[in-house]
């Protein structure tokens, strides 16, 4: 599919911070992957929602993966497949988007969530956490296949978020290397030495497996 243009819209279905820490099998032993609405305006700040936190901080969160979000369309999908509903929150996710297919967003995209803007950095690699999360033997690999796995973003501008609030797509760097795309491109040089590109242009880091991507696609140019 195409990139999403700038003035796309969508909107927030759900905002999703952890509910609970969980036991799990992994080496931290725990996890905080278990994400539940909250009514009302929610704040984000440079490492995410106000009251939301991870367990595995050498993975997860951080500036870069300061906020995740999934397209409610997945979840329908992935609902469809599990056979049982997937509520909000039910994937790890911060955001619940209805209308705009975040997969379909560029790297680098910058979009007006409530009051807060993110930016778009990269896309979710499923772990063996979430496969336990999620129940079945083979879901990180059907998740793997599907390749739409959802958007982190970091926040450029705080503010404030809720269910209901508009999701605007304020403007798109242009290069066409859409989450879905890169995520699917963990072998393609041209996509690489694209988002290299653009970000040496315009002053941005990537997110860390974008670069370390770089580093070894790219090691004899840069």
């Amino acid at each position: 599919m195409s990139a999403l243009a700038a003035g796309s819209r969508g909107a927030v279905e759900a905002v999703c911070v952890v509910g609970a820490l969980r036991p799990d099998a992994g080496s931290v032993g725990t996890t905080a992957i278990d994400k539940r609405p909250v009514d009302g305006p929610v704040a984000i700040g440079e490492l995410g929602l106000y009251a939301d936190v991870q367990a595995d901080r050498a993975h997860h969160g951080g500036p870069d993966q300061a906020v995740y979000a999934i397209d409610a369309a997945e979840a329908e999908h992935w609902s469809v497949q599990l056979g049982r509903p997937i509520p909000a929150g039910g994937l790890g996710e911060n955001l619940r988007v209805g209308g705009l297919a975040v997969d379909d967003l560029e790297i680098g995209a910058r979009v007006r969530a409530g009051s807060a803007l993110l930016e778009v950095t990269a896309p979710r690699t499923p772990c063996l956490t979430f496969q336990r999360w999620m129940g079945t033997d083979d879901f990180r690999a059907r998740y793997h296949e599907r390749g739409r796995t959802g958007v982190y973003f970091r926040v450029l501008e705080r503010g404030e978020v809720r269910a209901g609030d508009e999701l605007l797509v304020e403007s798109v760097p242009g290069h066409g290397a859409t989450v879905a795309a890169v995520y699917a491109g963990a072998r393609d040089r041209d996509l690489t030495r694209s988002l290299v590109r653009w970000a040496d242009g315009a002053g941005v880091a990537l997110h860390r497996e974008l670069e370390a991507r770089a580093q070894r696609h790219l090691k004899d140019e840069r």
